[in-house]
């Protein structure tokens, strides 16, 4: 089978294993992204899309804003040959040599750090969080501040230290957003919701 195949059944598969759903037919193009990266049905539950979120995400994409990943590992995850059809750029700031100097100078960790160093490439951007959450609570700080405005954040940090917290305090601020509920998360699935926005957005071009 070809790659293109393998992807075609394994969303029939999806699908009819999903069974009824309440999800609109954009939210179920993200979701089962999700549910296919990760082979985890529980998004299906736990999945929190903000009414904005999607809207905002396709108008960057179009916009050619710039999107940003708290990990290498997202970055790679992303389509980037889509997102160039926009005029899209993915960067990631963790491994910048400046971005660790501040990190120490400030006690701070470098997700963290990486967040207020993009703070200019962020405006109007997406700015997605698969790993770390001292990234996301940091965002959601600056942005309670005034002084952040991405157009989307994609919330979707994983792990046992304050994962799930900074989702619950992201999704508390009526932002727009796409996360989850409870620890799970993660770069691939965090990449694999800007695919959905990416094949959504190429869409509408057609």
């Amino acid at each position: 089978m070809t790659p293109n195949e393998i992807e075609a059944q394994s969303f029939t598969i999806i699908d009819t294993e999903a069974g009824p759903h309440s999800f609109s037919s954009d939210e179920w193009q993200i979701v089962r992204r999700m549910i296919h990266t990760s082979a985890d049905f529980d998004y299906m539950k736990t999945v929190r899309i903000h009414p904005d979120a999607i809207f905002k995400g396709i108008e960057a994409i179009g916009k050619g804003k710039t999107i940003i990943t708290d990990t290498t590992m997202a970055k790679s995850g992303i389509n980037a040959s889509g997102l160039a059809r926009f005029g899209c750029r993915v960067t990631c700031l963790i491994q910048d040599s400046q971005v660790s100097l501040n990190a120490l100078n400030a006690g701070n960790t470098r997700s963290a750090a990486a967040v207020d160093a993009a703070l200019a490439e962020m405006e109007d951007g997406i700015y997605v969080v698969g790993n770390a959450p001292t990234a996301l609570l940091r965002l959601i700080e600056l942005i309670k501040a005034g002084k952040a405005r991405p157009a989307l954040i994609i919330g979707l940090p994983v792990g046992f230290v304050n994962a799930a917290e900074s989702k619950d305090e992201l999704m508390a601020m009526d932002y727009p957003s796409i996360s989850n509920v409870g620890r799970k998360g993660g770069s691939t699935v965090a990449a694999s919701v800007v695919n959905a926005l990416v094949k959504l957005a190429l869409a509408k071009l057609s």
